[in-house]
């Protein structure tokens, strides 16, 4: 589990490509071999990779085929830069959000504004994951804890402050490039639950109810 509050940047050194995936060797900025363990869990732009090996100051992961083909891990190349986050601790201060560090697919940025000292970046994403997106809720892009200022159909807008531009790769984005999403974990969970209601001749949780408690608007 993640925050989505970046700890630092880091850059690809290797790519190591085979039948069955790859293996991505990434020196990180702050983190070193000395503080990571062996098989620990670390979000590499949102996507949730096990640490298999250390290489002096770099950490390597394996990727398979399938992750590859769903995020935009497939798309790194050597010097990529990647948003790095370590898994949460009992005592990790959850600053952004719960973070599952499992992509729920690949959206691609249309166009990015400034506005004043922040930028305002315009993201396009498939129809079935947009229904999950709610203006102010909480969105992951590459790894980054994101509020969400307005929604439209299948795009939404997110508005990056000067610290986020600077701390993560955000601040090198272009229009027409893609990125890893994941959704917020309540929306996918609040969907679950109203589907097994619907099908109980019993149901007490509805679109009313939800509303009126301030899960919905």
């Amino acid at each position: 589990m993640f925050t989505g509050i970046i700890e630092t940047v880091g850059q690809v050194v290797h790519i190591e490509n085979g039948q069955q995936g790859c293996r991505l060797r990434l020196q990180p900025e702050k983190i070193t071999p000395a503080t990571v363990d062996l098989g620990a869990s670390i979000a590499v732009n949102g996507v949730c990779l096990t640490v298999c090996k250390f290489a002096d100051k770099d950490l390597m992961f394996d990727v398979s085929a399938e992750t590859r083909s769903r995020t935009t891990l497939g798309q790194l190349t050597t010097a990529s830069r990647v948003n790095l986050e370590q898994a949460v601790t009992p005592s990790t201060r959850l600053g952004g959000h719960l973070v599952s560090g499992h992509v729920d697919g690949v959206g691609k940025i249309v166009s990015i504004v400034a506005d004043g000292f922040s930028q305002i970046m315009t993201f396009e994403i498939d129809k079935e994951l947009a229904r999950y997106i709610a203006t102010k809720g909480s969105i992951t892009v590459d790894g980054v804890s994101l509020t969400v200022n307005w929604v439209e159909g299948c795009q939404f807008k997110l508005t990056l402050i000067p610290h986020t531009l600077q701390e993560t790769t955000m601040g090198s984005y272009r229009s027409g490039q893609s990125v890893n999403i994941e959704v917020d974990l309540v929306a996918r969970y609040i969907e679950r639950l109203m589907s097994d209601e619907a099908s109980s001749s019993h149901s007490t949780l509805t679109t009313n109810f939800l509303n009126r408690h301030g899960f919905i608007r």
